[in-house]
């Protein structure tokens, strides 16, 4: 699909101003002001690009390739059939979402996952650039697994650049830090996750952070037993991240290394 990376690029840095703006002004919490941790968790980007870049290298290591490459192969069950194009946007959204939310439920339940995983938990703050910190490694598997799944499910690519959108955005604006109406907030929780539902899963208790596990659909967490509609603390006062309260999550070289950490 043709300028599929530019447009996915201005929406991500649109939204991204957009929500960085709003958290300025109208935030959840209050949020002291580490520099460094947002330089950290820019700098996870960079290396998580570069990580995807040399993999491409090698194969092709982009969900919406793989989509292109099994339309011309017909493979994947969407290909061997014909659906209008609504129906099957609605089809691949639905399931790619409930993959994701699977994905996401075994990075907490597999202790090698969550090895991983933990980098993106063990941020002190939540604010939009939380949706951003993920080790390189963690990227590399959810791309393999977004990518097995298109070859298994036969989207059409453009179906694909959708869901990518919706999921990248989706996860902006659930680590966000604003505030939003608590009316408002119940609407949309109705359908989508809201900062207010997914800053639960960000508690440093494991029986909160091992809940409210979706990106963009709230219904999953609802249907499979792993909702949590308030925080024991309240949102205002609830400690964010893991048992590592202190700056060293703010410095990217330590926060790369957690993986490695025993406890």
């Amino acid at each position: 699909m043709q300028n599929e990376a530019t447009l996915r690029l201005v929406v991500f840095v649109g939204l991204f101003v957009v929500l960085a703006v709003i958290e300025r002004f109208v935030p959840r919490r209050t949020r002291p002001n580490y520099a460094r941790r947002w330089l950290t968790n820019w700098l996870f980007v960079i290396v998580d690009t570069i990580t995807l870049r040399a993999l491409a290298l090698f194969l092709p290591f982009a969900a919406v390739l793989a989509a292109a490459d099994a339309s011309t192969r017909g493979w994947g069950l969407l290909n061997m059939t014909e659906l209008p194009r609504w129906l099957e946007l609605i089809i691949v959204v639905l399931l790619l979402d409930l993959a994701i939310w699977l994905q996401h439920v075994l990075s907490h339940k597999i202790p090698a996952l969550w090895r991983i995983h933990r980098v993106h938990h063990s941020d002190i703050e939540f604010d939009v650039t939380t949706a951003i910190r993920f080790h390189p490694v963690e990227i590399a598997l959810s791309m393999a697994f977004k990518i097995g799944l298109v070859y298994l499910l036969g989207p059409a690519a453009w179906t694909v650049v959708v869901f990518e959108i919706l999921l990248n955005g989706s996860s902006m604006f659930n680590h966000a830090n604003i505030k939003l109406p608590q009316g408002f907030d119940r609407a949309v929780r109705a359908v989508l996750v809201t900062p207010d539902m997914h800053r639960i899963h960000h508690s440093v208790h494991r029986h909160e952070h091992d809940t409210n596990f979706g990106f963009a659909l709230s219904w999953w967490d609802r249907l499979f037993g792993t909702y949590t509609q308030f925080p024991q603390g309240g949102h205002e006062q609830m400690k964010i991240g893991l048992h590592w309260q202190d700056l060293r999550p703010t410095r990217l070289l330590w926060s790369m290394a957690v993986p490695f950490f025993r406890k």
